[in-house]
């Protein structure tokens, strides 16, 4: 099946909406990855998200190329291409894009859609993000819907943020910042709610003491009662068909109560890189230690081709990738309820 039409990804997100369940939107950097995420998504006969971030575009791209942008639609190319081999809907996502970061990000993958419509396809990514967090509420939500209209005119949902996602992850750096600015509150809510309904359809990662990284148990305190009490103040002024689509960012290492207790309150989306970057190195460094005489050419010996070709330990670190989704996926009660082949 291959990448979920505008449509589709429409419906995959009701769905989940309606079914109390959320997709894991896991990131990708390389081929490897791309196919774990496909395999785990397939295995669980989940649908899923596959994002990129701006480092990961960069990654992508090479080092002597060095471009976000590029490197993302290389990425997003790939997986256009490798979705027509599996049995589930994945939607294409680009993660987190501050206000410096749109004109040489956002705007040229927006172009890439425009072209790829223009020439009878669907648009490359589904959604993107735009992360105005880092700037006051005005700001971010003038600049939001300026880009959600462009977006809509595409048929590409915007994702927005208020309220500050802590700690550090592949660029996004917000951990200096006062513990007030974890929280999203009611009125922020409601204020994203009016400002971006008239225009398009979107998604709000709201914030609730999630945090990037990883860290020991009991490090980070989340309060998901504050996705509850914001979708109320929306839905009491503005109706039941109020109730937003919510992002989950930071998913890695959270308990699951808290997990599922999202999902009571509108989470359809939880973001997870963490995780799943530790799940494709932890059988690469196994691999390297069990054959370390083979893998490096020791006091002038040859070493083992079979042990050190990438292929092997990549393998490895694919499935053990793949395996922690499944895992994300059974958290999530996304788990066997694919909608492909029904919209």
């Amino acid at each position: 099946m291959p990448v979920a039409t505008p449509t589709q990804y429409e419906a995959m997100l009701d769905a989940a909406q309606k079914g109390n369940y959320a997709y894991p939107a896991v990131n990708v950097t390389s081929i490897t990855t791309i196919n774990a995420a496909l395999k785990a998504f397939a295995d669980s006969k989940s649908d899923g998200i596959i994002q990129v971030s701006t480092g990961g575009g960069q990654f992508a791209s090479g080092l002597n190329v060095n471009d976000a942008a590029f490197g993302a639609i290389v990425l997003a190319e790939a997986t256009h291409i490798l979705a027509e081999k599996h049995d589930v809907l994945v939607a294409l996502h680009t993660d987190h894009c501050h206000p410096e970061k749109v004109d040489g990000f956002l705007k040229p993958l927006l172009e890439a859609s425009r072209k790829r419509i223009a020439e009878g396809k669907g648009p490359l990514f589904q959604s993107h993000m735009f992360d105005g967090s880092v700037v006051e509420l005005d700001e971010n939500l003038k600049i939001s819907k300026e880009l959600l209209k462009e977006c809509a005119e595409l048929d590409i949902i915007l994702e927005v943020e208020a309220g500050c996602v802590g700690g550090e992850e592949d660029g996004h750096d917000t951990s200096g910042l006062p513990i007030e600015k974890l929280y999203t509150t009611p009125e922020d809510m409601v204020e994203v709610y009016e400002a971006l309904q008239p225009i398009g359809r979107f998604i709000f990662a709201a914030t609730f003491g999630n945090v990037h990284g990883a860290y020991k148990p009991g490090s980070v305190k989340l309060q998901p009662k504050i996705l509850r009490d914001g979708q109320k103040a929306v839905t009491d002024k503005h109706g039941s068909d109020a109730f937003m689509d919510l992002v989950f960012h930071g998913g890695s290492g959270s308990e699951l109560s808290d997990i599922r207790e999202t999902l009571e309150y509108g989470v359809v989306k939880m973001n997870i890189d963490t995780d799943t970057q530790y799940a494709f190195t932890r059988p690469v460094v196994t691999h390297i230690c069990e054959n370390i005489e083979g893998v490096l050419k020791i006091d002038g010996e040859v070493g083992n081709k079979k042990v050190y070709d990438p292929r092997g330990y990549l393998k490895k670190a694919e499935k053990n990738m793949a395996d922690r989704l499944i895992q994300a996926a059974e958290d999530l009660c996304s788990t066997g309820k694919t909608i492909c082949g029904t919209v």
